[in-house]
């Protein structure tokens, strides 16, 4: 059992809460056993190393038994171990160190995706991470994030996918123009959210939303610059009409991934 917090390993663990070390090792840390759970039942084989509190292997038998059938070794530490080498305040008994695993730009588009959403300098990795669990529960594609958004593997970001990261293509790093070409390429409707917009109904009533769309989210205080709004076949706000001020984004983005998959499966089954 690891028990000094101190130790170079426990340090090691630790240092991926930062950007540096997870560029300069290729992995990410996860915690918590939702996250855990996740992984190890979609993709085992990114597990590099996993830590956990004898206790909280009590209170999660069914942690014990995925790790052991994807031949995961499991570490036994310390409650202070544990809080040493975790980002968060509460990591509920569980860390894991994984790979990394990016899907590339082309591949995402290549296998003719019908819903995917694209961040553009979403900052908030909690709004970040929200997003790609609402793509997945709205049976998005892929998400890509562009190069000037948060970091896909900070700790925050993937806390708020609760696992989603696992289970559809995230893509990073590439140019936002770039990204769209590709889109139309591929055939998608390029649709951007930002309170400039026409109102999400009168797209839904003009059909538009019911092919395959890649919708666009941009930054949380000044959302998609004028530039590239041109970019997108058109711009689209969710309306608020009660008397909040504004909306959160990722609710935004909820609102609007699941306006497209409600209309594409309505179509499909039309």
């Amino acid at each position: 059992m690891l028990e000094n917090p101190r130790s170079p390993r426990v340090r090691a663990v630790a240092k991926l809460a930062r950007k540096a070390a997870r560029a300069d090792s290729g992995m990410f840390l996860l915690e918590g056993p939702q996250a855990v759970a996740e992984a190890l039942t979609f993709r085992s084989e990114l597990v590099v190393e996993l830590f956990a509190t004898p206790s909280a292997l009590e209170r999660h038998p069914e942690i014990a038994e995925a790790a052991a059938s994807s031949d995961v070794e499991i570490e036994f530490v310390t409650e202070e171990v544990l809080d040493s080498m975790a980002d968060t305040v509460t990591p509920q008994g569980f860390v894991a160190i994984c790979r990394q695993f990016p899907t590339a730009v082309k591949d995402v588009f290549a296998a003719k995706p019908k819903l995917v959403a694209i961040l553009e300098e979403v900052r908030d990795p909690g709004n970040a991470g929200t997003i790609v669990r609402a793509a997945d529960a709205a049976g998005a594609d892929a998400v890509i994030f562009t190069g000037r958004t948060v970091d896909l593997y900070n700790p925050k970001v993937v806390r708020s996918s609760t696992g989603s990261i696992f289970h559809l293509p995230v893509a990073i790093g590439a140019e936002l123009a770039d990204v769209l070409a590709r889109a139309r390429a591929a055939g998608l409707t390029v649709l951007a959210a930002d309170v400039k917009g026409d109102d999400l109904l009168s797209a839904r009533n003009d059909g538009v939303l019911a092919g395959p769309t890649a919708w666009v989210f941009g930054n949380e205080a000044r959302g998609l610059p004028d530039e590239q709004l041109e970019l997108a076949d058109r711009v689209v706000t969710v309306p608020i009409y009660g008397h909040a001020e504004s909306m959160n984004l990722a609710t935004a983005a909820s609102v609007c991934l699941y306006e497209s998959a409600f209309a594409q499966r309505s179509a499909d089954h039309g």
